[in-house]
């Protein structure tokens, strides 16, 4: 997978030294790239597939999403989905056209395997791999997923997978833009560790003052602001008793800020903090949860993380950059936590 990450981020990168080569340096509005490079890498996790194959997959989705927020922040009112208003009518249209496209990739694959192609290695693969699951007693049985079961997990991995790397390096961007003493030390170890290299999965996995400026971001700008989770069984958290069936909200964003939790710098940006990794960066045992917590934890992190430092490794070895002068920061909570007015960079070529 890591060839697949590397061409689709040298790929954007490549675009930005073109753009830069005349002058040396350019303003680029980076959040735009950076989704379309989000969006390409989790269609080929997905499917092999480039962007544009994928890419009305994307927008379909993307309108669901918008489609859906307002839905979600109104009053409740039961039954409502059921009523054909414009907005429910269109969500409708959308999933409708979203499986007939998913289907048609399904098929084609399982129409390339049938004739002898080698299941690649990527989602659907696997997915169209998955026949067999063990019982627990030493025996097989068969399992082989429907149709319908591999569209929906697909969906899933398209919607939760699109804007989780995109917006931890826009934030990321940003920070280093802002903190460029920052910037210089994790250039440094970039360089030290590949030069001017590909980056390779082994010194991508060593990239200590890397993964702290991630986890700094993180902290900060979790991509996802709340989880919610349904208490099965009544249970007593604390002094807090909460009764089977209650559904909880856990603010994460909030707990990551908190000043008990994290000292009096803890809306400031200080990497150094997870210098000793994550349990003495705070002082609760679970503060930090940018991807959830326990078995129900993102089963994309890593994959985020990988992404995420490939396409920053690259960008660091053949640019410096700092915030242009139009950048205001405005985060918005719309559709996850994004930069209001997008995020407008400065980059100067080496």
């Amino acid at each position: 997978m890591l060839p697949a990450l590397w061409e689709s981020s040298s790929a954007m990168v490549k675009e930005w030294e073109e753009m830069a080569s005349k002058t040396g340096s350019c303003e680029i509005e980076v959040w735009t790239y950076l989704r379309k490079l989000s969006a390409d890498l989790i269609s080929r996790a997905a499917f092999g597939s480039s962007y544009e194959e994928g890419k009305r997959i994307f927008e379909l989705l993307i309108e669901q999403i918008q489609i859906a927020i307002p839905v979600f922040n109104a009053v409740y009112i039961p039954g409502w989905r059921f009523i054909p208003t414009k907005a429910n009518r269109r969500i409708v249209e959308i999933d409708k056209e979203c499986r007939t496209l998913l289907k048609g990739v399904i098929d084609k694959r399982k129409k390339a395997i049938k004739e002898g192609e080698k299941p690649k290695d990527d989602l659907l693969g696997l997915l169209l791999e998955s026949k067999f699951q063990d019982n627990g007693h030493n025996n097989k049985k068969q399992i082989e997923l429907s149709i319908e079961e591999v569209i929906n997990e697909s969906k899933l991995f398209y919607l939760a997978g699109q804007g989780t790397t995109s917006t931890l390096l826009v934030w990321t961007l940003i920070m280093l833009g802002k903190y460029q003493e920052w910037q210089a030390r994790a250039r440094e170890e970039i360089l030290n560790t590949f030069g001017n290299r590909i980056p390779d999965f082994q010194g991508l996995n060593h990239l200590k003052t890397v993964n702290m400026i991630f986890q700094e971001v993180l902290r900060l700008y979790p991509p996802v602001l709340e989880i919610s989770r349904t208490v099965t069984d009544d249970i007593r958290v604390g002094d807090v008793f909460l009764p089977g069936g209650v559904l909880v909200n856990l603010p994460i964003a909030l707990i990551q800020q908190d000043e008990k939790l994290w000292g009096d710098d803890a809306k400031e940006f200080n990497p150094l903090r997870f210098s000793e990794g994550i349990s003495k960066a705070t002082k609760g045992n679970m503060s930090f949860f940018s991807f959830g917590w326990g078995p129900r934890i993102c089963i994309g992190s890593n994959f985020a993380m990988i992404e995420a430092k490939m396409t920053l490794a690259l960008i660091l070895q053949r640019f410096s950059f700092e915030l242009s002068p139009s950048y205001v920061h405005a985060p918005s909570t719309i559709g996850g936590l994004r930069p209001q007015f997008d995020a407008p960079i400065v980059f100067h070529q080496f």
